[in-house]
């Protein structure tokens, strides 16, 4: 079904823009909460609610426009001071917002938005007359009931159950076993999202608990279009140019040698080109990278909300403060990092920062700070997560993760501090003996591990009891040209990313060393271990190898052998989408024409300790 049909191009245009503005719109909301007297805010939220209206009035969306209709007159109160500003009022107003998003997903299904639900437009009427109390109270009905009911009946059919819920099978949803007891969590989990980010679940990607009957499944689906600066077009445009130029004389060079002219004149002229070409393609590369990154801040600015509404729902007082909101970074990284940071701001109000009282007894303000700050360093952006909590106790986690049974008594004695801190990224690991309303489940951190891999970044965890905690997130700048150190085994090359390679060394026989029966080498007075290529793809053993490169990723450090190394790359991956086999994570073409496998060093790794 289409409601839409010739409208496409108008609806797609409507929802990029009114999506940026409503998402602006929260982000003044959160600011006007602090500051209530400041009537700058007001006029700008107002007229971006007025903006919304008057496209949803040109879309003939009339649901949607009596709803930014109604709020934009409590915002008028607001600003003509006929209403004051707090806590309840901001509830209401932000149950107004989650539903505008909320049709806002119909809208890109093509489909005319349902009227909202009616607790939400009585709560709005009485915001009108003055009941914001009141209001507050029909808008968050969920609130009000403790925890959950218990379900205890025998025979359930709990996938089945789930997937009512949820519009979602649960192998696909959580990765996981169809265990009555998980997905009875499972559940729990849905509603909890439900609640922590306000009165639509829709408000959360991939979420669906909640959903009115007749509605439309929310579907998340990836933008396919970017924001470019003109000046940065510009520029791939003069560059293509010159390019052009260039591929010009290469065709008359071409023709002069091609008919018998090799005089030093000739190979002067083309090896200026050449090398001019490289500079120009380089330069290409560089801008139209450019095209693809946009400001972190566009992903930051929907957190606040989050973590605002879910500390309303604990009992806290939290403060989310944001820093480097103009780095850049690839738009599509941008994108799959939202789930990670959604986690662990979560994680943060949840487990991190205290209730009010608690606070109180231990001397601290009463209102939690919770920082999302991202920087540049180099070819990487480092992300951080920085509470002023109560911190986390390597010991307590490590008795957690022994008495859970993810790892045994000999294991735990042998770990430091810093890999106790990392035991919570252990798939069912949780400190709670009991599932609450946001977490409990044990699964969450393991998540954010592994999609941050898959981002070919890392996540490190530091943390101070009494203090507070810090979970920093190192990533590549794009994932689209990969520098990489180029491997030889016998005729074939293979490929490793660069960041992992802090230096090349020569291996000999006299420089190993057999510890446990396993080869090792002295680097600087420190033992590593010398795993050779072969054998992490499987080739067997090699004894001839003639280089090592000392690898390095998080806290784990080995020197990988091979026959020889071709050199540094700068080179575009291509992904096997049909068929990928273990260990590798794309292909590229080397300057010969080869196909080089790119590997997947973290992935080998797991293979070789899995035996």
């Amino acid at each position: 079904m289409n409601d839409f049909a010739g409208m496409e191009d108008l609806l797609s245009d409507f929802l990029m823009e009114a999506g940026d503005m409503l998402s602006d719109v929260d982000s003044k909301l959160m600011e006007l909460e602090k500051s209530p007297g400041e009537s700058g805010l007001l006029n700008e939220i107002f007229r971006g609610f007025h903006t919304i209206k008057g496209g949803a009035g040109f879309l003939n969306a009339g649901e949607l426009v009596a709803l930014c209709h109604l709020t934009e007159n409590l915002f008028d109160k607001l600003r003509n001071k006929e209403l004051t500003l707090n806590a309840e009022l901001m509830d209401v107003i932000f149950a107004a917002t989650a539903e505008v998003r909320h049709m806002f997903g119909a809208l890109q299904q093509n489909v005319q938005p349902q009227a909202a639900p009616a607790e939400i437009i009585s709560a709005l009427k009485d915001a009108l007359e003055g009941k914001a109390l009141a209001a507050a109270a029909a808008a968050r009905p969920d609130e009000e009931k403790p925890k959950l009911p218990v379900i205890e009946a025998e025979n359930v059919d709990w996938d089945a159950l789930y997937k009512a819920l949820t519009g979602n099978d649960i192998v696909e949803q959580v990765g996981a076993k169809r265990d009555p007891e998980v997905i009875k969590q499972a559940i729990n989990e849905e509603e909890s999202t439900r609640k922590a980010f306000g009165r639509r679940s829709t408000d959360v990607p991939g979420s669906t608990v909640g959903r009115r009957g007749g509605d439309v499944p929310a579907v998340e689906a990836k933008e396919t279009t970017i924001r470019v600066d003109t000046e940065r077009l510009d520029q791939v445009l003069n560059l293509s140019g010159e390019i052009g130029l260039t591929k010009n004389r290469l065709t008359h060079l071409r023709s002069d040698i091609l008919q018998g002219r090799t005089d030093g004149d000739i190979l002067r002229d083309l090896d200026q080109s050449v090398t001019q070409l490289d500079m120009l393609v380089v330069n290409l590369q560089n801008a139209v990278m450019k095209t693809r990154m946009q400001p972190i801040g566009r992903l930051f600015k929907k957190y606040p909300r989050l973590a605002r509404d879910l500390a309303r729902s604990l009992g806290k007082d939290v403060e989310l403060e944001l820093i480097g909101e103009e780095t850049e970074m690839d738009k599509t990284m941008i994108e799959d990092l939202n789930d990670p940071l959604v986690h662990l701001v979560r994680n943060a109000v949840d487990h991190g920062v205290e209730t009010i009282a608690e606070r109180r007894a231990a001397g601290k303000p009463e209102k939690s700070m919770v920082e999302l700050a991202a920087r540049q360093e180099g070819d990487h952006i480092l992300i951080t997560i920085t509470d002023d909590g109560k911190g986390m106790r390597p010991e307590v986690i490590r008795n957690k993760a022994v008495e859970k049974g993810l790892i045994t008594n000999e294991v735990a004695n042998t770990l430091d501090e810093n890999q106790c801190l990392e035991l919570i990224f252990l798939p069912g690991f949780s400190t709670k003996d009991e599932i609450s309303s946001v977490s409990g489940r044990g699964v969450g951190m393991d998540v954010v591990k592994t999609n941050i891999q898959k981002l070919n970044g890392s996540i490190q965890i530091q943390s101070e009891p009494g203090k507070g905690s810090i979970f920093s997130i190192s990533l590549p700048l794009t994932l689209a040209i990969l520098p990489v150190l180029v491997l030889r085994l016998g005729d074939q090359s293979f490929a490793v990313p660069l960041s992992m390679v802090r230096e090349i060394l020569p291996v000999t026989r006299d420089a190993l060393q057999q510890v446990s029966g396993k080869a090792t080498m002295i680097v600087r007075g420190e033992v590593l271990p010398v795993l050779p290529l072969t054998q992490l793809i499987g080739w067997g053993s090699n004894e001839h190898s003639e280089v090592g490169v000392l690898m390095q990723f998080g806290s784990n450090s080995f020197i990988l052998t091979a026959d020889g190394f071709v050199g540094h790359e700068d080179v575009v991956i291509k992904s096997l989408d049909t068929f990928r086999p273990k260990g590798v994570a794309g292909v590229t073409m080397s300057s010969e024409g080869d196909i080089v496998l790119i590997l997947d060093i973290k992935e080998l790794l797991s293979d070789v300790r899995g035996n």
